[in-house]
């Protein structure tokens, strides 16, 4: 089934696709298990033939609309309805993160194991998240991040829920390969994926916080002012490590508007993750990102030495941040000693 669906998702024909999905609900298979089994896994495969450059940016948000079309046809199946026996829970993807069919799935398993569930989407501005925990009266918070730059803005969610005494459950890519980054930031739990949260809540309830709960409001090693700094001025050092890169090397300057805006972005990408180690304390996770970012450049066509001396250049303009110049200095070693594999993980 799984091969089916990926052939129909790779081409683009949802009508097959979803035809799929139909077909095995109606022959008995269980919802939950189409759901993760199958859509989950095709559209994870989806993202690891972006990485490898098999796929185009447009046929990648063509296969996620497709998958969550196909999410649509499962909880539209008389096999998954059910109706709410358990308490309420809230689910939301942090704002500024747009990638929604993770929640959605988690969404989607939590109503048929009984959930009351109020599925926000994608970027949901914390404001409003907040309200709606106060008009609702939610058990708990499922809150959903897939990229770590994201994590600040999380972790002010998080602090802003509990404040309001609802308990957090995230989960997502961000929050780290073992949720390590759930726990830096105060979340009351973390979960994996979408089967992992649902046994979670099942089993072990999250408790509200008590009325006075102090929530974590900051990390000790952000008094050094680094992330702030750095958060500020990547714009400038975006503008400073490009002009830096076109006189070392000439040939910048025939790129076209094209090559230039790639660049652009691939800086800017590099001076936030590197804000967002400052932020969690950990060098590890740049050095992650740069690896996974090597990858998906070699996959490309292009080397993967042309990233340090863009992370030299960073390093010389941060001088004077201790900090930020070790996590340069400690991810510039991993990518010059470990071998790069194309569309390996972040």
């Amino acid at each position: 089934m799984v091969d089916r669906m990926w052939a129909a998702v790779l081409a683009g024909d949802e009508r097959t696709a979803t035809a799929v999905v139909r077909q095995a609900l109606d022959d008995g298979a269980d919802p939950e298990q189409v759901l993760l089994d199958v859509i989950a896994r095709v559209q994870g495969r989806v993202g690891e033939e972006w990485a490898a450059n098999n796929i185009t940016v447009a046929q990648e948000h063509a296969a996620t609309a497709i998958n969550e079309r196909a999410v649509t046809v499962v909880t539209e199946h008389p096999a998954a309805r059910t109706e709410p026996s358990r308490g309420r829970v809230l689910v939301a993807c942090v704002d500024g993160e747009w990638h929604g069919l993770p929640a959605r799935l988690v969404a989607e398993v939590l109503k048929l194991r009984g959930w009351h569930v109020d599925y926000l989407g994608a970027h949901v501005p914390t404001p409003h998240l907040v309200a709606h925990i106060h008009r609702t009266g939610p058990d708990v918070i499922a809150l959903s991040s897939s990229i770590p730059t994201r994590l600040p803005t999380a972790h002010a969610t998080i602090t802003a829920c509990q404040a309001a005494g609802t308990p957090v459950l995230a989960g997502g890519a961000a929050f780290g390969p073992d949720g390590e980054y759930a726990r830096l930031l105060g979340a009351d739990a973390w979960a994996p994926d979408a089967r992992a949260a649902a046994d979670r809540l099942e089993h072990h309830p999250l408790p509200r916080p008590q009325p006075d709960h102090q929530p974590i409001d900051d990390l000790p090693h952000l008094a050094d002012q680094e992330y702030t700094m750095v958060a500020r001025t990547r714009p400038q050092l975006v503008r400073t490590v490009f002009t830096a890169l076109q006189e070392q090397y000439p040939a910048m300057r025939g790129y076209d508007e094209a090559q230039r805006e790639r660049t652009a972005e691939d800086l800017a990408h590099i001076v936030e993750f590197l804000g967002v180690a400052l932020y969690t304390g950990d060098e590890a996770l740049f050095s992650r990102f740069l690896l996974w970012t090597a990858s998906i450049l070699q996959a490309r066509g292009v080397p993967a030495q042309s990233l340090p001396p863009a992370l030299n250049i960073l390093e010389r303009e941060l001088k004077d941040f201790p900090r930020a110049t070790d996590i340069l200095r400690h991810a510039t070693a991993r990518l010059t000693t470990t071998p790069v594999t194309v569309g390996g993980a972040q």
